[in-house]
């Protein structure tokens, strides 16, 4: 099967889990109960929709089969089931950031209202765990093993949200490198590569290798560094080939590693101008503020410095899987799993 079609397969896992009309307990609604409850269900569709080319499901089949265990039932369904979370993780980090854009769409909030949004993403978080209970009936598979760890990556990705936000709601512009690539290896690395590395590995009945583990949070990292990049590159197609708001991370008070370079880097007279300019809501920022920005941090060279921390982490993570991955039973899957890992040093959509 090739990528595009087991995307296909996984996108399509994810769809038959998410009610596609009123239940039919719900038949005695009124009609325009009913015409309400079938737009809610539309919007539970609609980041599922948006999610492009299924990279960490794909990162769960290729390392369950590279652990030389089958693409079966149990591994579709953690697969889909991670994909969900995606979709309501990026609902509810759109709205706590105050995006404009998804995927080069109104973020949801912007096209239902907060309240609505936030209820279409706790619906999908249920229906992700209502997913996830199909392993309990699923012979071979150590379930317990299994949700453990995907409730151990909820619980990471949440803590690196809160240390994100926390910088920005308590106004600290104290945010050194070690302090960023602690809150990115908590928000992004374990979910984006190091968790489905490690839940292949337990669908397979294999205690994951440290190693392993290790070498995804490097690439989750990287991949973190490089997504920081790509929003405030200015030679970028932020519509189409980046699909979210060019400098939104500026426009939003965003502390990642390129401020933490230039706030480190500039002079006493720049560094005050930053935090002025960051500082306060995001209402409160033009777009002559963040050009301003824009211009301070190509002097200081802040884009090619977290440019080059993300090629050192990748290029670490890269190293490691792939001696690992010579190791491992399913060679023709680990390949397959190192084709979609090598380009997370680019940036994976």
């Amino acid at each position: 099967m090739t990528d595009e079609a087991l995307a296909s397969t996984i996108r399509d896992r994810m769809r038959t889990a998410l009610p596609a009309t009123a239940h039919a307990a719900d038949r005695a609604l009124t009609a325009a109960s009913r015409a309400s409850v079938e737009r809610f269900h539309s919007l539970l569709h609609d980041y599922p929709r948006r999610i492009g080319k299924m990279v960490r499901g794909r990162l769960v089949i290729h390392s369950t089969q590279a652990h030389g265990g089958s693409t079966d039932e149990p591994a579709l369904t953690v697969a889909a089931a991670l994909e969900l979370f995606q979709a309501w993780v990026l609902i509810h980090d759109d709205i706590e950031d105050g995006s404009e854009t998804r995927r080069g769409s109104p973020a949801l909030h912007r096209l239902a209202g907060m309240p609505v949004a936030l209820n279409v993403g706790d619906a999908l978080h249920v229906y992700m765990w209502r997913l996830l209970h199909e392993l309990l009936d699923a012979p071979g598979v150590d379930a317990k093993a299994v949700l453990d760890e995907f409730g151990s990556m909820i619980s990471r990705t949440a803590e690196g949200q809160h240390l994100d936000l926390s910088f920005v709601h308590e106004g600290r512009f104290d945010i050194g490198e070690d302090a960023y690539l602690e809150m990115v290896t908590l928000k992004t690395a374990h979910y984006t590569v190091a968790s489905p590395l490690k839940l292949g590995a337990l669908l397979s009945g294999v205690e994951p290798d440290p190693a392993l583990v290790g070498a995804g949070i490097d690439l989750g990292v990287a991949f973190q560094i490089r997504d920081d990049v790509l929003n405030l590159r200015r030679d970028t197609d932020h519509s189409s080939e980046y699909g979210k708001e060019f400098a939104g991370d500026l426009y939003e008070g965003k502390r990642t590693l390129i401020i933490a370079h230039l706030m480190a880097t500039a002079s006493k007279a720049d560094a005050d101008e930053v935090t002025r300019l960051l500082s306060g809501p995001r209402s409160q920022r033009s777009p002559t503020a963040v050009t301003r920005l824009l211009d301070l941090i190509e002097r200081y060279g802040s884009l090619r410095h977290a440019q080059n921390v993300a090629d050192a982490r990748a290029a670490s993570g890269l190293e490691r899987i792939r001696s690992l991955a010579a190791t491992l039973p399913g060679r023709a899957a680990a390949g397959r799993l190192l084709a979609v890992l090598e380009p997370v040093a680019q940036r994976l959509s």
